[in-house]
């Protein structure tokens, strides 16, 4: 992106019964200098009315339609007044609106389009653990579904390109919809980049979250669910944008050396490496006869895994062991008994049989098998790493 270039930027802030921190959220945003909209989505508390003195333009839902909607509409009037990007905002006082000018800088400065994520530094002792487990829990789903390490994939800061957030062909509308749109950007060759930000988490007794524990992590377990099967389809998603091979990429393409290499360390963090032989573990135990250094190959490039770890790992599946382990156990499962006849007819003729018994018996064993080969794998990993850092520090 051209340096010289400058953004226009509308501050959006979505708006569901938050009227008590509402106006000083308005305030900060307009000492920004920026545009402000507020989007009020079916607000009851009437807390719209707060802020009819101020400088600031408001929608408002006559009903609750979610904060997916909200930040669409936001979008939309964005593009009709002239506007280049959007950046959200929460209204309960959670964001700095001063901290804005963060990541309009790092778009301005970095390749656009881009989605600018405020990474929250929740350091503070109020900070929910659910929050802290939550946020974990959506970074390691969203990088399994688009391969981008994220620190923070549910911060409600955000700046997006408008052209390409309403380019998206997006179905949710609550809280699972920027998840949503996060994962479909990056599918259609969008950057997206972090910095980050401060977060205010008041008292738990004064704290106010619309955020519905049962339906609201029910919609993003079937979200999660959607977009993991949509990565493992083969045919490509909606492209936003141009991604041309770099010139290094396409050097390593033609040099089998070079991309041995490549396979080799790409993706070697000690969580990753271990979630890939986790992969390798459990595909090896299946039933996929003929063809499962494929079928691995195949879903550890998907979700962006190490190639290489995940197929050596299913190694340890190879026949007879696990095989034979699976099939007990998936016969056990269905007949609280063990196959103790080793003859012809139990193990051959009645080869349709023993395949159900392996598929159900590698639903235990695989994840079990995946689990060990997966900390062990980590622990090493570890080690390994910590013996780098050691050399690398003793020799400087």
């Amino acid at each position: 992106m051209n340096k010289d270039r400058k953004l226009k930027v509308l501050l959006v802030i979505p708006l569901f019964n938050h009227g008590e921190t509402l106006v000083s959220v308005v305030q900060a945003a307009l000492a920004t200098g920026l545009d402000v909209l507020v989007v009020d989505d079916g607000s009851t508390d009437g807390g719209a009315r707060k802020i009819e003195g101020l400088a600031c333009k408001c929608l408002k839902f006559p009903v609750n339609c979610g904060k997916g909607v909200a930040i669409l509409a936001g979008a939309k009037e964005a593009k009709r007044m002239g506007f280049d990007a959007i950046l959200t905002l929460d209204a309960d006082g959670q964001h700095d609106p001063a901290e804005a000018g963060l990541l309009i800088n790092e778009a301005e400065s970095g390749r656009w389009p881009a989605i600018i994520i405020g990474a929250r530094q929740m350091v503070q002792e109020t900070v929910p653990g659910a929050s802290h487990f939550g946020r974990a829990f959506s970074n390691f789903w969203v990088r399994l579904e688009c391969g981008r390490e994220l620190s923070d994939t549910q911060s409600g800061m955000r700046l997006y390109p408008v052209d390409e957030l309403l380019s998206l062909k997006l179905v949710r509308s609550r809280y699972d919809f920027e998840i949503e749109a996060l994962v479909k950007v990056v599918w259609g060759g969008v950057d997206v980049r972090s910095v980050s930000v401060s977060v205010h988490y008041p008292p738990a007794d004064e704290r106010i979250s619309h955020f519905h524990k049962l339906k609201d992590n029910w919609r993003l377990t079937r979200l999660h669910t959607i977009l993991v099967a949509r990565r493992l389809l083969p045919w490509p998603h909606h492209r936003l944008v141009d991604c041309e091979k770099t010139g290094k990429e396409r050097f390593v393409i033609k040099n089998p050396w070079l991309t041995l290499k490549k396979l080799c360390r790409e993706q070697t963090s000690p969580f990753w490496l271990a979630t890939a032989v986790w992969l390798g573990l459990f595909m090896g135990a299946l039933p996929l006869i003929a063809c499962h250094t494929v079928a691995i190959i195949y879903v550890a490039y998907r979700f962006h895994l190490n190639k290489v770890a995940a197929v050596a790992a299913s190694q340890f599946c190879a026949p007879p062991v696990v095989p034979v382990l699976c099939i007990e156990v998936g016969y056990f499962l269905r007949t609280r008994q063990l196959i103790l006849d080793l003859s012809w007819e139990t193990w051959l003729l009645e080869i349709h049989h023993r395949l159900w018994d392996w598929f159900l018996g590698s639903l235990v064993v695989g994840p079990l098998l995946g689990l060990l080969g997966g900390v062990a794998m980590y622990w090493g990993a570890n080690r390994v790493e910590a013996a780098r850092k050691a050399r690398q520090i003793s020799e400087t």
